[in-house]
């Protein structure tokens, strides 16, 4: 028989249906058939979000509502009556471990019947999530059970549901500084780890990113300990979802303060461990076993979790963490810095790019340390790789040439191969290691231990630009120069654009229709973002096209993305003339672009709309010029910390197609005004960084007056 969903608001409609709140009240009044609210009150009455769904289906709206986002709405209303959340991290396990079929009887059964089986399945699994308590479900829980179930059921891992469940129980808790590990540093983290390696320990595992990622290159026994309970729940059911074969142990408690794995030694720790914590523990634990390189001062919270990680390695084991920059030049961590150096327990310092992981703003570090070995080979070098360097590099190298995909500061695949290149050519002959200007350098320990025991790698890299010699240096500096001349030529032509003047003694005024309403007429096709990849049960996506992401919008970059796997249907395919929006507003860079040839076959990415015009009715670039102002933006979004933006509820002056026209090659032209510019920015930048750097380094040096005039006093010369 039809079971129940979740409920939502008229609020929650507009935002499935993608138009206004006004449009769904006109529904409510004028259409007979809309649905009857089905909970709530007179004033603010809930609908029964299947009826909602086949009621907008019925009219050609694309519900967007996926069933994470039934089951996040599912919660609040949940929430909203007093039930719990995390009690049901324990289920999304024991629906992952049933098939889709035993999914499905699940899905038939009665209400009494499914709270029955939902209760003896948390039971049985209880013992494999920490800190789980036996629990009672009652019949207002059975809209949350469903919509979990569905959850589960639509991407077959319980991924989506438990990471719904874990955001609704850290916003409760209040709880701050708890992120997830991207995948893509995950991924490069657990490669950095040399060989192959048995067992793993994160001290600090969070949702379990790090190790599942080991388990994806083959570790068989996965540790892990963390503070907060929703994400040690959250790491265990996902590790035991995701690596069903490996032994998986994942215990609630402060590693520094009660270590739950006090006489456990692996073969590598993998960890992103908490940043500036000073209440870690520094009073009571000043004469802990673990400091073998120095008691870790208060403020140097990031030094004690590297010695809680060397102190579980086996000896020549290694260690491979995520730290903020501060943790390689603080005057206070110095003395435990030198005595990690000199012992030759760290080996690696890798500089990341900005926006690599949270916080966004700062280039973290990746540090590789290895245990030392009792008699085993003196380690004369540290390896230094600057990757942040590195992918300046190529952007500016791209803007010269003048091409989008270049431009990308974060592509993974290129980023992750220069660094496990140059760590896998170090590891295998540390003494003959050749360096890198300006991305990688072998520095002797010695040179190391000085006043500071600064182990900032753009220090020490950027200091081996010196290697170049000087008149390959002079023609690389030269080449920029002449690169950035032809650049402000671009840009001083384009500032050249004055077809423009006052509108007069007031601004223009016109009627505006929405995009839905324009949608609904068939001006234009609305396309939704797509939903984020995840992993299908079969394996690897056979998708190869780039996908557009909102960041390159933002950048102005070619697509960047990579389909990491399926999606749940065939994602739109981008052609040239679409007009391209982000779907989360805020940040630098341009809301919104026309799609040109290095666009066109592209996969539409997460956090983009796509709007098709009709080339007979719209302009596209008068269509996105519209659509990407700032005012329209900011009164189409919705939210505080993420805000969303409702594609439907974008507005569009009602023009003529000449007059689009006009406008369309207006906003054409400030486009191109902004792309030059940034494009000389860049370069500018570059210039200036490779003349200033050849100048100090002694690669370059001033040229001579050319003639007898004294530049600074201008006075003749004797």
């Amino acid at each position: 028989m039809p079971q129940p969903s979740a409920q939502v608001t008229a609020a929650e409609i507009s935002r499935i249906a993608g138009v206004t709140r006004a449009t769904v009240s006109n529904w409510r009044r004028r259409h007979d058939d809309f649905p009857t609210p089905s909970g709530g009150t007179d004033s603010s009455p809930l609908y029964d979000l299947l009826d909602v769904r086949t009621w907008l289906g019925a009219r050609g709206y694309a519900a967007t509502a996926d069933p994470a986002e039934e089951l996040r709405t599912a919660l609040r209303l949940h929430h909203a009556a007093g039930g719990p959340t995390g009690v049901l991290l324990p289920l999304v396990l024991a629906a992952a471990q049933c098939t889709p079929e035993e999914r499905a009887a699940l899905a038939d059964l009665s209400d009494p019947s499914l709270i029955v089986r939902a209760e003896g399945a948390s039971a049985d699994v209880a013992g494999l999530v920490p800190g789980a308590e036996t629990v009672r479900f009652a019949g207002e829980d059975i809209n949350v059970l469903r919509a979990l179930l569905r959850c589960v059921q639509d991407d077959g891992t319980g991924e989506a549901a438990l990471a719904v469940l874990a955001e609704r129980e850290l916003e409760d808790s209040a709880i701050g500084g708890t992120y997830r590990t991207p995948a893509p540093l995950a991924d490069l983290m657990a490669r950095l780890v040399p060989g192959s390696c048995e067992r793993v320990l994160d001290p600090a595992c969070g949702s379990g990113s790090l190790l599942a990622a080991a388990a994806r290159l083959g570790a068989g026994s996965l540790y892990g300990q963390d503070i907060v309970t929703v994400q040690a729940q959250r790491s265990a059911v996902s590790l035991l979802v995701a690596a069903p074969g490996a032994d998986v142990e994942v215990r609630l408690g402060d590693s520094l303060r009660a270590d739950a794995f006090a006489d456990l030694t692996v073969d590598a720790v993998l960890c992103n461990p908490p940043y500036g914590d000073r209440d870690w523990g520094h009073d009571e634990l000043a004469y802990d076993s673990r400091w073998a390189y120095g008691v870790p001062p208060r403020a140097e919270s990031e030094l004690a979790w590297v010695q809680h990680a060397l102190a579980h390695l086996v000896p020549g084991g290694h260690a491979v963490m995520l730290l903020p920059p501060a943790t390689a030049s603080r005057a206070s961590g110095r003395r435990v810095r030198m005595d990690l150096v000199r012992s030759g327990a760290v080996r690696a310092v890798i500089a990341l790019p900005p926006g690599a992981a949270t916080p966004l703003h700062v280039g973290l570090q990746i540090w590789v340390l290895q245990r030392p070995e009792p008699a085993g080979p003196e380690r004369k070098t540290v390896l230094f790789i600057d990757t942040a360097e590195a992918a300046g590099d190529r952007a500016s190298a791209g803007s010269a040439s003048g091409t989008r995909g270049a431009r990308s500061a974060l592509d993974w695949p290129s980023l992750a191969e220069a660094a496990v290149g140059q760590w896998s050519a170090f590891t295998e002959d540390p003494d003959a290691f050749a360096d890198e200007p300006g991305t990688a350098r072998a520095v002797p320990v010695v040179d190391l231990l000085d006043e500071l025991v600064d182990l900032t790698p753009a220090r020490h890299v950027r200091a081996s630009r010196t290697d170049i010699a000087p008149a390959d240096l002079a023609r690389e500096t030269d080449e920029v120069r002449r690169r950035l001349i032809a650049g402000a030529t671009s840009l001083g032509e384009a500032a050249r654009y004055t077809d423009w003047g006052a509108a007069g003694p007031k601004p223009r005024e016109w009627r505006t229709a929405t995009a839905a309403d324009l949608a609904r007429g068939g001006a234009l096709t609305l396309l939704r973002t797509a939903p984020e990849p995840r992993e299908a049960a079969g394996g690897a996506s056979p998708a190869t096209r780039p996908v557009l992401t909102g960041q390159d919008i933002a950048r102005g970059t070619a697509p960047s993305g990579k389909p990491r796997s399926l999606l749940t249907g065939p994602p739109p395919v981008i052609a040239t003339g679409d007009v391209l929006v982000r779907a989360v507003a805020g940040g630098d860079g341009a809301m919104a672009r026309v799609a040109d040839e290095t666009d066109a076959g592209a996969l539409l990415g997460p956090q983009v709309h796509l709007f098709r015009p009709d080339p007979a009715r719209l302009d596209a670039w008068f269509l996105a010029g519209f659509l990407g102002s700032a005012e329209n933006i900011a009164a189409a979004s919705t939210g505080s910390t993420v805000v969303h933006v409702s594609p439907g509820r974008l507005r569009v002056p009602l023009l003529p197609l000449d007059e689009q026209r006009r406008y369309g090659e207006a906003f054409r032209r400030v486009h191109t005004l902004r792309a030059e510019a940034a494009r000389a920015t860049e370069l500018a930048d570059a210039t200036a960084r490779l003349l200033a750097g050849g100048l100090t380094g002694g690669g370059l040096i001033p040229s001579p007056p050319s003639t007898g005039i004294d530049r600074t006093s201008g006075a003749g010369s004797a």
